[in-house]
């Protein structure tokens, strides 16, 4: 299942109360007032985000022979960030408005004239720095000497230790390393939902490269398979890959492109892909003083790869899967009555529940015991719920977190083995037999 362009958008106040009423996404710490900039995902949002990862998983180590995989800790030496460049640089500017006590980042504010929540003009305090990692304490006592960080980002734990994978995995450049994991930044603004947050969770790949002039080529194959990726579950008008220009990149970078979502507020980033250089690699050699170069045995050479990196956020593209997913639709009843539901078009792949099984009248023992038993033979192949009621609430509801089949036992169920297979897209009601119902529904998940 393809998603289908919807006419559609949603509002972000629609998107996240459909995800706290049903499931997605809580605030974190609700009861004592939440904790800003973090968020928690409910039991759909769990399988949501896990079905993300695992289509990126899929893509970018499991259907690949050149890519492996990895898991570097949270906490690192506190030198890895010195080297990176993170201690001395990684911040932003932030300006607190003198009347109303509230704080900015300065390159958000359209002018330092006037606070954009009280009004107050020329009342903002002079730009600082705000370092933007959080800290915590390695070991019983809490001084500087056992000071460490909250890793900002999952890159570097593949950096330090590109020589020991290298080595453990018999892999020779060209060849990458991919993980997913937490990071942590100290946001001065979080905002707009799950989508600038201080906690979350980044899909990484590290692809290094020989420097033997292939690297500019590997950069742009890698710009289009996370571009054939994103398009195959996000509505195509609505996603773009933005190429920088020169005078946007860092010193470092020879290359970049953003992978950008059009969010109900604008344009926002999903994905950053570049060639790095040699610059990470380098910079840890010349911290650590340990020798993390390339030896080519076949061809005697020792080198320093290239990096090309593609660096996704995971909260970031469970957001836009479920914004480009919800949808509004006016149809007929069966009672020829006009009416309207809401509906989550999510991809089948992406979809937190498969397939949804139903008995038609739960007063009825036989047709609930036969319906939990299909339940559980196909729970064995996909995920799936089983649910009661209404059988037109039970697909009200079941639309509304996206399931993209449900099904329905009922009195012929008994009689000839059959159920009733419904599609959440077309709606569309077909007999098919309770014993093929796996071979029916899995080739359509991979569809």
């Amino acid at each position: 299942m393809t998603p289908q362009v919807q006419r559609y958008r949603p509002t972000l106040d629609e998107v996240s109360a459909l995800a706290k009423r049903r499931g997605f996404v809580f605030q974190s710490s609700e009861i004592y007032g939440g904790a800003g900039g973090v968020w928690d995902y409910g039991p759909l949002g769990t399988e949501l985000k896990r079905n993300v990862k695992q289509a990126w998983w899929r893509e970018v180590v499991e259907l690949r022979d050149d890519v492996v995989p990895f898991d570097a800790a949270i906490l690192m030496h506190p030198q890895t960030w010195v080297a990176s460049g993170h201690a001395a640089t990684f911040h932003d500017k932030m300006v607190d408005c003198k009347v109303c006590k509230h704080r900015f980042r300065a390159d958000h504010l359209a002018s330092l004239e006037q606070c954009p929540d009280c009004g107050s003009k020329s009342s903002f305090t002079e730009p600082r720095n705000f370092n933007l990692m959080l800290k915590t304490f390695l070991g019983p006592a809490e001084d500087t000497a056992s000071q460490v960080w909250l890793r900002p980002e999952t890159a570097q734990g593949i950096f330090v230790n590109f020589k020991n994978v290298a080595q453990a995995a018999r892999r020779k450049p060209p060849f990458g390393i991919a993980q997913v994991g937490k990071a942590f930044r100290n946001e001065i603004t979080p905002g707009n939902f799950t989508f600038r947050t201080r906690e979350f969770e980044q899909a990484e790949l590290e692809f290094f490269v020989p420097p033997d002039g292939t690297d500019e080529q590997w950069y742009r194959a890698w710009v289009e398979t996370r571009m054939r990726w994103y398009r195959r579950y996000l509505v195509e008008e609505r996603v773009r890959f933005r190429e920088l220009a020169k005078e946007e990149l860092a010193h470092y970078a020879k290359s970049l492109t953003d992978v950008e979502y059009d969010f109900p507020w604008g344009w926002g980033e999903l994905e950053s892909i570049a060639n790095r250089g040699a610059y990470d690699l380098n910079a840890h050699i010349k911290e650590s003083k340990k020798d993390l170069a390339f030896f080519d045995e076949a061809n005697k050479a020792k080198y320093v790869p290239i990096v090309v990196e593609a660096s996704a956020g995971v909260d970031r593209t469970a957001l836009a899967l479920l914004i480009d997913a919800y949808d509004k639709q006016r149809y007929v009843d069966q009672n020829g009555k006009e009416a309207e539901r809401v509906v989550l078009r999510f991809h089948s792949e992406i979809a937190p529940v498969k397939a949804a099984v139903f008995a038609l009248a739960r007063n009825k023992p036989e047709l609930v015991e036969r319906a939990r038993t299909i339940e559980r033979a196909l729970r064995r192949v996909m995920r799936t719920q089983y649910d009661e009621g209404n059988i037109g609430q039970l697909y009200r509801r079941q639309d509304e977190i996206g399931t993209p089949w449900s099904v329905t036992v009922d009195y012929q169920t008994l009689e000839d083995g059959t159920v009733t297979l419904r599609d959440r897209d077309t709606m569309e009601q077909t007999r098919v037999s309770a014993d093929q119902l796996a071979a029916v529904l899995v080739p359509r998940l991979i569809a």
